[in-house]
């Protein structure tokens, strides 16, 4: 695997998320070997997740701030010392690359600096109070209202810490090999991620797909959907789909977006599950006959997949939530609407923020004395229950085995 492959694609990676505000998934060429692109990724997701720590020191070490026009040497130097402060790249390789691709007035200065981040950035480091410098601070002063000090700094602790990959299984019978890992208390398949997914054990075979722990749960909060009909409403990725296909249920998967339904139906095929397709607004779209179960995994600000996407920090966080408010209002009238007299409805999203849970479910009973909130419980994971009786998962929850996305999920009922 080339280095400097990986370093300069990485820089891109970089630009792409910080300077023109994109998504680091979606950043960056697809010109490179797999094990180059998760080399890449890997190293500007350090950068994203350490930034503030990494600007601390990189102004610190600066005789005079960088012009605007040096955007380009400062995601360099931020590079650079996420290598030699957080990935234990050897100096030289660190140091050696990052000159290289410095314009040629600048690979003095780029030299300069990083070799000061070697001598003194580690001791500096341990001064630092990471979770506090590398969280927005309008974030993190709305989880300590909402979740209390002690435990929104452990959700900005967990966000350090890079995502373990969990599975669902499908096939535990097909034909090749699983990957080996450890099983968590919900069931799901915990792994160290080793290169490209596509080549993991079992792929091929459909034997699993990648879905985090905390996200298999709301599917499984409608109960057992054998031969029932089940609306998945924002159905892309697909993981939840594919939950209720795979446990017998006739779905009908809703989704806006073309190219997330296709690579969806593709996912489909691989694991052998079928399903309705449907391309539709899911606020506007009406079945014609009401559903007895219906899911919606509502568009939110995902700030509680940060472990898994850092790029949140820099692209969404402390923005203001009013136009995702909004949209989750429409789409949960828009499920209600298509839940049938006595059917259940289960409203979540992969948020932290009380506006795009409780808060939303606060509004919408307020509305429809027809729902009503079920209580529901999760015997492997009773720290997940929230006292309102819906699901709150955290980050910071079994984080001695790798954490967990933070989800809210709430199981309705229509009693009318």
């Amino acid at each position: 695997m080339s280095g400097g492959a990986a370093r300069a694609l990485a820089l891109d990676l970089l630009a792409s998320v910080l300077l023109e505000g994109r998504p680091l998934e979606d950043a960056g060429p697809d010109r490179e070997s797999p094990e180059v692109r998760a080399f890449a990724r890997r190293l500007a997701a350090t950068v994203l997740r350490r930034a503030g720590q990494i600007e601390a020191l990189l102004d610190r070490f600066l005789a005079r701030p960088l012009p605007r026009r040096a955007a380009h040497t400062r995601l360099l130097l931020m590079l650079g010392m996420a290598q030699i402060l957080f990935e234990e790249v050897p100096v030289h390789a660190a140091v050696d690359t990052a000159v290289g691709l410095a314009e040629p007035r600048m690979k003095g200065l780029v030299n300069a600096v990083l070799r000061r981040s070697a001598r003194e950035g580690p001791a500096l480091v341990e001064a630092q109070d990471a979770a506090r410098l590398n969280t927005p601070p309008r974030l993190l002063a709305g989880w300590e209202v909402a979740y209390g000090g002690a435990t929104a700094r452990a959700v900005a602790e967990a966000h350090l810490k890079d995502a373990p990959l969990d599975l669902t299984i499908h096939r535990p019978d097909a034909p090749g090999p699983l990957p080996e890992g450890v099983t968590t208390p919900t069931g799901s398949l915990r792994i160290v991620r080793t290169g490209a997914i596509s080549r993991m054990p079992g792929y091929e075979d459909g034997g699993w797909w990648v879905q985090d722990m905390a996200a298999a749960l709301p599917a499984r909060m409608l109960g057992p959907v054998a031969g029932e009909r089940v609306l998945d409403l924002c159905a892309a990725p697909g993981g939840k789909t594919a939950q209720l296909a795979a446990a017998g249920a006739r779905v009908t998967a809703v989704d806006r977006a073309p190219e997330r339904l296709e690579a969806t139906r593709a996912n489909f095929a691989r694991l052998g599950l079928e399903a309705e397709w449907v391309e539709a607004d899911a606020a506007e779209w009406r079945p014609e006959t009401l559903f007895p179960a219906v899911l919606l995994d509502a568009p939110c600000s995902a700030t509680g997949t940060i472990r898994r996407h850092p790029d949140i920090l820099h692209r969404r966080a402390g923005r203001r939530l009013d136009r995702l408010t909004a949209l989750q209002d429409r789409l949960l009238a828009g499920a209600a609407r298509a839940t049938a007299p006595g059917g259940r409805l289960v409203y979540a999203c992969c948020s932290l923020e009380p506006e795009e849970g409780p808060e939303r479910i606060a509004a919408f009973l307020a509305g429809r004395p027809d729902f009503a909130l079920e209580p529901i419980a999760f015997p492997a994971l009773p720290e997940a229950a929230a006292p309102d009786g819906a699901l709150r998962t955290l980050p910071s929850m079994l984080s001695g085995q790798g954490g967990m996305d933070g989800f809210y999920a709430a199981r309705l009922v229509r009693v009318g």
